[in-house]
């Protein structure tokens, strides 16, 4: 979708003609937002099928935001990210600004109007000075977030990412796999004795719980607050008059929990020769704080924990597609989480 299109109606129908719930709502905030004007308009599409881009032109001037249809409670996760929690903690200048929310007459979805940052995302251009002013800021957040006032108001709105995510992700899957395999329905040949494999591994996973836990209680430090889904394509990175400024958006997965659940996920974008100085870097950081990083065998065993939480939670949704829908697609993404699983016992 890329189009120049009218505010004064056809913005509406594009988004309808999308599929997208709330397009009236949506188009009755975007009009009073731009001021009722007759501008043109370009829509796109963004990555994700639910994000896009509105640049308006006109009379000289030129604005674009980004709009993002999100789940009421990830909707109000965000909003409280942006107008509350970040704020508080020194830094409500270090995401996109959310400047209107509409959400439709169901409330089944919200969608957020933001400023839009650009292009220039971490993984589109990953320097080292940009990694360095990405890290300087997650090591900003974890350290101002720990012990913070405001961490019992975002452990009340969010999710525990810590060891209890752990488990539940790990138990949910292994049920859900036991509920396909009594549910009669047919594994295709070429994915023959798939779900079987997946719960065995799963169960070995927990039984190896008592041995995770004590290096978090020992070792994991306090908890903060977290990103959630701290990937290279939601950290911006532009140019300021002090040097790089770092910017983290898609807040919709936040939590609390310990800091090597963001960590590991950062350093997971990047090739395995860059992890050691990007590391290196994220100790000093936090080293400023008074912070001491666990030592490089607990380290990894933390960032094991959360990978395969991680992939745990994502063998659940597939399951439930299979039974809820026979989706055809959800073998084909149990395969996949297969081999995510294979990839990370490989590694020495």
């Amino acid at each position: 979708m890329n189009e120049v299109i009218e505010l004064r109606g056809d913005l509406r129908h594009a988004l309808e003609a999308a599929g997208e719930p709330g397009a009236g709502e949506l188009y009755e905030c975007l009009a009073a937002l731009l001021d009722g004007a007759d501008r043109a308009v370009r829509l796109w599409r963004l990555n994700d099928a639910r994000v896009y881009r509105l640049e308006v032109g006109g009379r000289g001037s030129r604005r674009s935001v980004v709009v993002k249809r999100l789940e009421p409670a990830a909707a109000q996760r965000s909003r409280l990210v942006a107008e509350r929690w970040l704020p508080a903690l020194g830094l409500g200048d270090r995401c996109a600004r959310l400047v209107a929310v509409a959400a439709d007459r169901q409330g089944e979805s919200v969608w957020h109007v933001y400023d839009d940052l650009g292009d220039d995302t971490l993984a589109a251009r990953p320097d080292p000075e940009r990694i360095e002013a990405a890290v300087d800021l997650v090591a900003e957040l974890h350290t101002r977030a720990a012990r913070h006032p405001v961490l019992p108001e975002v452990r009340r709105y969010s999710r525990d990412l810590g060891m209890p995510y752990f488990l539940s992700n790990v138990r949910d899957a292994v049920a859900a796999l036991e509920a396909l395999a009594a549910s009669g329905i047919e594994t295709p040949p070429e994915y023959a004795g798939l779900p079987g494999r997946l719960r065995e591994r799963l169960i070995a996973i927990l039984a190896d719980a008592p041995r995770r836990a004590p290096v978090f209680e020992r070792a994991a430090g306090p908890d903060t607050l977290l990103h959630g889904d701290l990937w290279t394509i939601n950290v911006f990175v532009n140019r300021s008059a002090e040097g790089p400024r770092a910017r983290l958006v898609d807040w919709e997965r936040m939590g609390v929990g310990p800091l090597s659940y963001d960590l590991s996920t950062f350093l997971s974008r990047f090739p395995a020769a860059a992890r050691p100085w990007i590391l290196e870097r994220y100790r000093q950081a936090v080293s400023r704080a008074g912070w001491r990083l666990a030592s490089p065998p607990e380290l990894d065993l933390l960032f094991d924990t959360a990978k395969r939480a991680r992939y745990a939670n994502r063998v659940i949704w597939p399951v439930l597609a299979l039974l809820q829908e026979h989706a055809d697609w959800g073998f084909l993404e149990l395969a996949e989480v297969e081999r995510w699983f294979q990839a990370l016992e490989r590694l020495p």
